[in-house]
């Protein structure tokens, strides 16, 4: 993933000049339809049983596609495991960059970072594992992603526009809040209804902004 990403320029508008996480190589049609397949058959599988229970066998039986197949594209699991990632990570940047309102252009501020949160919310409870794998890495490995880098240009962004007093902080203090470890935290130590969290989050995010 790019480490040089800047959020959009304006709550309502997009800029033409954004570098896109995981812009895709050209591909032929067959390698395409696999690719999907592959992440698919992933993301299931993943889902159903947790990273480390999934071989790359597993994975090649369900998409229909060879293990040398398999391997010459993602060389491991681990490869899968961040293709997959990377998949969803610009998924939801282009819904944010061009998607309908409120997560994209021409909603306000606060409804905007509102939707921001709700969605990126909905990332990792399909990919929590994954991104806890991202951020845990090694000694601040969350602060170096290029995902990292684009959410927090973002909600600065909206923080700044909406009025925010300090939105260089206050971007620090959200993303910290929805890394993988603290929701995770809240979803399984605490038992949280992940419905419970996203209202929390939304309105903490909210008092930062003026009415």
């Amino acid at each position: 993933m790019s480490s040089n990403v800047s959020g959009p320029e304006s709550a309502s508008s997009t800029p033409t000049e954004l570098p896109v996480l995981g812009a895709p190589v050209r591909e032929r049609a067959d390698a395409a339809r696999n690719r999907i397949r592959v992440l698919t058959a992933a993301e299931a599988l993943f889902a159903e049983r947790g990273v480390d229970a999934v071989t790359m066998d597993d994975v090649a039986a369900a998409a229909g596609v060879g293990k040398g197949t398999l391997y010459r594209r993602f060389g491991d699991k681990g490869g899968l495991a961040m293709a997959l990632l990377d998949e969803r990570e610009s998924e939801l940047q282009q819904r944010i960059l061009t998607g309908p309102p409120p997560l994209g252009p021409d909603a306000r501020p606060a409804d905007r970072l509102a939707a921001f949160i709700e969605a990126y919310l909905e990332l990792l409870d399909r990919q929590l594992d994954l991104v806890l794998l991202s951020e845990t890495a090694t000694t601040g490995a969350r602060f170096r992603t290029g995902a990292h880098t684009l959410w927090r240009s973002h909600c600065r962004h909206l923080l700044e526009t909406g009025g925010a007093t300090d939105p260089e902080i206050a971007a620090d203090v959200l993303l910290a809040a929805l890394s993988a470890e603290q929701v995770r935290h809240w979803l399984h130590d605490r038992e949280l209804a992940p419905e419970t969290l996203t209202k929390s989050l939304i309105g903490l995010a909210r008092t930062w902004l003026p009415v």
